[in-house]
């Protein structure tokens, strides 16, 4: 069975909205290599994404128009299979884009029974709430930045969920990578 994997990047007092403008994926002025390496781990195991309407819009707009990109982020994205839950979404308009319309639950227990890879949610704030409320998600990958902004959505606003720590990988930049599973 297939792993659904939660991947944020958060500020150190947990805000995972890019609101404040505390995160550029593109910023090369800080040495990311070893991020950049532990990304391409993570993209290897994944052979899905799953996010909600706003986030693909916005990678849909974003990433298939970087010719710069050494991190191998857009050639990834515009490869894998991506799942859009959206109610309201017609027509993805990105290659190998499929948008889910069911019962959330039905739509990812049918995802995860598939054969493949991991299957990675990131950004949609509202759909990772859904998918944790849901008790969805197999594991949490939070890559926490050296930020502390004050205010923004958090990750587990409303639900209790106890972790069980997988790994702690620190980076040069000051990022670190914290690994969870939620106790089943």
């Amino acid at each position: 069975m297939r792993k659904l994997v939660v991947t944020e990047n958060s500020t150190v007092d947990g805000v995972i909205d890019m609101a404040g403008g505390w995160f550029d994926p593109l910023d090369n002025e800080v040495d990311r290599s070893d991020i950049t390496a532990a990304l391409t781990e993570q993209r290897e195991a994944a052979d899905a994404l799953l996010v909600g309407r706003n986030t693909f819009v916005a990678f849909r707009e974003f990433w298939p128009k970087q010719t710069d990109d050494t991190t191998g982020v857009s050639d990834y994205l515009n490869a894998v299979d991506k799942y859009v839950v959206s109610s309201t979404l017609t027509e993805p308009g990105w290659q190998n884009s499929t948008v889910l319309r069911g019962p959330l639950v039905d739509e990812v227990a049918a995802l995860k029974a598939a054969p493949g890879g991991d299957i990675v949610a990131t950004g949609s704030i509202q759909l990772v709430h859904a998918l944790i409320a849901a008790n969805l998600v197999d594991e949490y990958r939070l890559f926490v930045f050296p930020v502390a902004v004050g205010h923004g959505a958090h990750l587990f606003d409303s639900a209790r969920v106890d972790l069980e720590l997988l790994e702690t990988r620190p980076f040069t930049s000051g990022v670190v990578l914290l690994r969870y599973a939620p106790k089943r």
